[in-house]
């Protein structure tokens, strides 16, 4: 944050710092920085779901996967000097349940790594992420899910059911390679229920985004999602643990304004 406020300084751009207590509206401001991780940006978009001024997010989180997805693996300071000449295009984010997301949603694994997360302490980067993921290989027990999107319906135990606005999830986990912020469509990979030996072996070909041709896989763009399962089902929204008896997500087109 320090660093930013130097940089705004030094080109002479007049600012505000806004760090617990968020004002009711941004009225006046020309564009908003945020400096943070999915979990920040989750926050704003449902404080401020109809906010029209043009957002940059800088990092500051554990995993920054959406800020990846604009931006790479650029510096502070080189992102700051790009922003400054960057066009304000949209982006679109998704609707779980009653709530917002901009990265993405996933249950199953990936919800039950988000619960054990959500009592520790993130490390940088994927390293908590990873650490959790090898002991959740051997625990967790595939659940039965039904998935209902357009005209199919998909039943059976999955390990993972994701559904992607970025690409990327866990601080650097390509699960949903293909997918666009920008295109109207959010993209489900449902992963198939495997042994502990098989998820080790798989692990990094999903890391590296080359599963999606796999037999184990279903990939399909989707405007819209409806799922079920017999138990409750353990979600994470961009990150942040939840529980609900449905998940029934949509996509918000063209929702938030980004300079990228």
């Amino acid at each position: 944050m320090a660093r930013l406020e130097g940089l705004l300084h030094q080109y002479n751009i007049p600012k505000t710092v806004f760090i617990q207590d968020w004002p009711d509206s941004f009225d006046g401001f020309s564009d908003i920085y945020l400096v943070g991780g999915d979990g920040t940006l989750n926050y704003f978009i449902n404080k401020y779901p109809d906010i029209t001024i043009p957002l940059v997010i800088f990092k500051g989180g554990t995993g920054n996967d959406f800020h990846w997805l604009l931006y790479r693996d650029v510096d502070m300071v080189s992102q700051f000097k790009q922003v400054l000449d960057l066009p304000a295009r949209p982006v679109d984010c998704g609707r779980c349940n009653n709530r917002l997301f901009i990265n993405g949603v996933g249950a199953g694994f990936e919800g039950a790594v988000a619960k054990s997360l959500s009592a520790k302490k993130k490390l940088p980067g994927k390293t908590s992420y990873l650490l959790t993921i090898l002991q959740k290989i051997f625990s967790y027990r595939s659940r039965h899910f039904t998935i209902m999107t357009g005209d199919k319906v998909i039943t059976g135990k999955k390990l993972l059911v994701d559904i992607s606005n970025g690409r990327r999830a866990g601080g650097g986990f390509h699960i949903a390679p293909e997918a666009r912020a920008n295109d109207g469509l959010l993209d489900l990979v449902l992963a198939d229920a495997l042994s502990s030996l098989r998820r080790l072996i798989y692990l990094p070909v999903i890391e590296k985004g080359k599963h999606l041709g796999l037999s184990i896989i279903t990939h399909l763009p989707v405007r819209s999602v409806r799922i079920q399962s017999l138990e409750i089902i353990q979600y994470h929204l961009d990150g942040e643990y939840a529980e609900a008896t449905e998940l029934n997500i949509t996509i918000r087109e063209k929702a938030f304004l980004f300079r990228y």
